[in-house]
Order: structure tokens, then sequence, then C-alpha cells
């Protein structure tokens, strides 16, 4: 990076934990200020907040890289999702709003009892400190590349910095930071997308470069086979991450949170909506830019391994076989990057024959290359001893530093920042807030002041920060990031969506039933993890309908 870059990138950071600190001022000593911002922020305000509170730096770093390894199949997973909020809005949001409420938990007591809200509760606390950890992943790799650091120092550089800022901010600073991050994130994207296409050869248009995507099937974004095996389906995206979004938006305090502190149901209900339909077209904004990027490195030489630290380490341990193995993957480049303007140029003639040859030709190549680069992966897993290497989160972080011209560099690592940051305060805070009141408050000081409620959520959010960095340790090569939040959100999800659905859609559901289906759900997800194939989003499927099975039966028993 050069000096323009670091001063966007500083003067963002200095902004943020400046204007954090500003807006918090009143929230001191209030528990419903600091937690829930006394219930008084705008629908325009909450709904862009919980646009940022589920787009972080993994949506960047971790969505890019999916979109050019795998294309824009992943767009798949959002269809569900304004079906999702329009029940949700018919449904939790008025609910949460007449109970009063601070978590989505505190309603499980009033219609069960003390034990089903404390283990939802706990369940939410891990599934959540889980997926904070991956989050913190994402913007450390980008640390790890600018500067040079092992991924370890750059995630607690991170985690810590937004953990001490969150500790003072409280709900009503975290959202504002988040309606101005947001625009940060608008602004970086588009101008990312512009340099994409300008960087482009001559005479290679967008269309040429969709073209080129389509013909090895990046382009699909409707796959309409049934097949529980397969991660990303039509079927999985309307069904199987219904259920997911339902959990997500309807029963992870992150997004309650969100909603609880709107002016009003109505205002709630349409901080919802609003994110529900921009999100679609924001996400296939996202996809849209891995896929060109991908187009973009048809044509300039990507790196063998995006990821350069492990490329470092094979080297130093077999430079010989490394480089052997670098050859054949030059040599692969070369005849996809040609047969990839052979293509473009076939296009533009009237010969359609020579036009289907050439796109033969350019598929045979691609599928050439991509030998060539599993070939090195495979490498580098067996030299550095490391199974679980992958680089896809590496892939638009590169991209970034090497390609981007002088200040979109700053300004898209600023928006990087920023994607992370309100997704990190929002969910520490989330977190703190059912550590606070479903915990602190509920068990062990029930009769505490504001001030006291206050002072224990800014040291669970220290407590909570400190545990993401742990997680975020070992997140970095589990694979996509954006696969491996939702991941470990399905193991939990289901079954906390199914105590909801019976608590508020069966009037003959139990206490008893309800605590002991969300066990035997979160069992059968287990067990559908182990000793199953079904991909990842089926969990929730699985655990929603155990659980109000086995609650619905169990509270049968039950007078």
């Amino acid at each position: 990076m050069r000096w323009l870059d670091w001063t966007i990138v500083a003067a963002y950071l200095a902004y943020v934990i400046w204007d954090g600190v500003r807006l918090s001022k009143g929230s001191y000593n209030s528990a419903e200020g600091f937690f829930l911002a006394n219930r008084s922020l705008p629908w325009w305000a909450v709904g862009l907040s919980v646009m940022a509170t589920q787009m972080s730096a993994i949506t960047l770093v971790g969505t890019t890289g999916q979109a050019y390894d795998d294309g824009m199949r992943f767009l798949q997973f959002y269809y569900a999702l304004p079906i999702a909020m329009i029940i949700l809005c018919v449904t939790v949001v008025p609910f949460f709003h007449r109970a009063k409420v601070y978590t989505a938990y505190e309603f499980l007591e009033n219609r069960f009892d003390l034990k089903t809200r404390t283990l939802t509760s706990f369940f939410f606390l891990i599934s959540r400190g889980l997926g904070v950890g991956v989050i913190i992943a994402a913007p450390a790799v980008i640390l790890s590349i600018v500067f040079g650091w092992s991924e370890i120092i750059t995630i607690f550089v991170i985690g810590l910095t937004t953990t001490f800022y969150t500790m003072f901010g409280g709900v009503r600073a975290v959202t504002w930071t988040d309606v101005k991050q947001m625009v940060i994130i608008f602004v970086g994207l588009s101008g990312c997308l512009y340099i994409i296409l300008t960087s482009f050869p001559a005479g290679v248009s967008l269309t040429d470069g969709l073209h080129l995507a389509g013909a090895t099937g990046k382009l699909t974004t409707i796959e309409t086979s049934f097949d529980l095996t397969e991660k990303y389906t039509i079927w999985s995206g309307l069904f199987a991450a219904l259920f997911l979004f339902l959990s997500y938006f309807g029963c992870d305090q992150s997004q309650v949170q969100r909603f609880l502190t709107a002016k009003s149901i109505d205002q709630g209900r349409t901080s919802l909506l609003m994110s529900a339909f921009l999100k679609i077209p924001m996400q296939f904004l996202i996809l849209l830019i891995g896929v060109l990027v991908f187009v973009f490195y048809q044509f300039q030489q990507p790196p063998m391994i995006f990821n350069q630290f492990e490329a470092d380490q094979a080297i130093s341990r077999n430079a010989e076989g490394y480089r052997a193995i670098e050859e054949k993957y030059v040599e692969a480049h070369k005849g996809r990057s040609e047969a990839a303007k052979q293509f473009v140029d076939a296009r533009k003639t009237s010969d359609g024959a020579a036009a289907e040859k050439a796109k033969a030709d350019y598929v045979r190549s691609t599928k050439d290359f991509g030998a060539a680069r599993k070939e090195a992966k495979e490498f580098i897993k067996k030299t550095n001893n490391n199974e679980a290497f992958n680089d896809v989160n590496y892939v638009f972080p590169t991209f970034i530093i090497n390609r981007m011209p002088l200040g979109m560099v700053g300004l898209m690592i600023a928006a990087i920042f920023a994607a992370a940051m309100s997704s990190i305060s929002s969910e520490l805070n989330s977190l703190a807030t059912a550590s606070t009141i479903d915990f602190y408050k509920r068990h062990f000081n029930p009769d505490g002041t504001d001030r006291e409620f206050v002072l224990f959520g800014r040291l669970a959010t220290a407590v909570w920060g400190i545990f993401a960095c742990i997680v975020a340790i070992y997140a970095t090569n589990l694979g996509s990031l954006i696969e491996v939040v939702n991941k470990f959100g399905s193991y939990f999800y289901g079954s906390l969506l199914g105590v909801f659905v019976l608590a508020i859609g069966i009037k003959r559901a139990r206490a008893r039933g309800a605590f002991f289906g969300l066990l035997i759900g979160m069992a059968s997800v287990g067990i559908a993890s182990n000793y199953t194939d079904i991909e990842f989003l089926w969990f929730n499927v699985v655990g929603c309908l155990v659980t109000v099975l086995a609650g619905y039966l169990i509270s049968l028993t039950t007078e």
C-alpha cells in the first residue's frame, strides 16, 4: 500500500472509533439505552443495521472468493429471504415488541419456563460466539496480506480493537455507525466494479466477459436437481434456507435486537422488509464482482497460490517441486488465455461453427488450468502438512492489493473494515445483552441497578471478544468463510427455530416438551452431520422438524 491508501484507512478507523464513542453518550448508565437504544431508532437506520450485521467482511472476502471458485450458484441461498421476512413481520416482530423484552429468549420464559429460556440463550451464545470468530477471521486475512504479519497477530489486532470500541458504544452507537459504514461499503463496491471493467483488455467487453464466465458455468443461478448432498440448488435455497433465515432473523438475538430498537411494530417490520428486498441485488453485485475477477484473470496470470504465506513455506521446504508445478501452471494459463481470446474473437464473427469450436477449446483449456491449480493446492497440503488448506478467502484481497490503483486499495480495505466492524460490534453487543439479561440479571443479580447491568455488559463484551479471537485462529483454513459461518449456524438454528414454533404456533406445547424437544433436535442434527451426506443447509430443516415433533409428542404426556 502507498501513502494515500494508508491515509484513507487510518482516517476511516480514527473516525469510526471517535464517532462510536461520541454516539455512546447518554447510554452509559441506562440498561435500556445501552442494550436497546431506548427503543427509539427510525426504520431506515434499523434496516441498514440489519443488513450491516449480516453483511460482514465475510460477505466481501468469502463471497467474492466463492464466486471466483464456484460462480453465481451461491445466489440461490438467498431466494427464500423475502418469504422469511414476510413471515417474521406477521409473527415474531409484534410478539417481541408487545412483550417488551430485551432478548428473544425472555419470551420463552413467559411462554414456557426458566430452564427453556436459559437453554436456548446458551445455545445462541455458543453459536454466535463461533460465528463472530469467523467474522473476525475475514479482515484478518486482509491484514496478513497487507502487513505481512501472521494471521494470529492480525486476528487479535482487529478483534480486540473492535471489542474495545464496542464496550463503550452501546447499541445506539453501533446502529448509527452501521449506517455510515454501509455507505462506505456501497461506494467501495461500485468503485471496484468500475475498476475491474476498465481493466479488461482492449476489445473485451462486459458482454464478452460474461460469455467467458457462462461457458464455464460461472453464471448458473438456478440448479433444479433435487439432491440433498448438493449445497446450492433451487430447493435448498427456497426450502432449507427458509428455515435458516426464519431462525437467524427471528430467533437470533443479533438480529432480534436490531428490530427491538425500532420506534414501533410497524417500523420494525419495515426495517426487515427493507433488508429482504435489498439483500438479493446486493448479493448479486458482490457475486458478480467475484465472477468478473475470474474473467480478469483469464488475461492476466493469477497467483498459483493466493495465500502467499503458505506458498513461501512450501518453497522453503521443497523449492524444486514447487517450481516444477509452477512451470506447468504457467503453461496452462497461457493456453487458457489464448483460448479465451480466440473464443472472444470467434463470437464476433458470423461463423457459428467456429465459435462453437472456440468455446469447446476454451472450456477444455479451463479444465486443464483447473487441474494445474488443483495439483498446486495438493502440493501445498502435502508439503506443509496442512490438509485443511484452502486459499479461496485470499482471492479478492490479493486482487485488491496487487491490481487496484492508488486510493482504491485504501477505499476497498476501508470497506472491508467497515463490513467487519459493523458485524463484529453488533454481534458482540448481542452476546453481551444475552449474557447480561438472560444469565447475570436473571440468575445472579435480579435486583441489580442499571449501572451494574451496563458494567457487566461491557465485561461480557470483552470476554466474548477474546473467545471469538481464539475461534478465528482456526477458522481461516476451514474453506470459504461465507460457508463456514453458515455451517456453524446451521448446527443450531433449526432446533432453536423449532422451540419458537412450539411457543408461537402450537398452543398445546408445554415447557417440558420445548426443553427436551430442543435437546432431541440438537442431537438429530449431530446424527445428520456425522452419519449422513446431506449438506449443511438441510440441518436447519432436520433440527426444526425434529424439535417440533418431539416437543409436541412430549407435551401430550404433560398436563
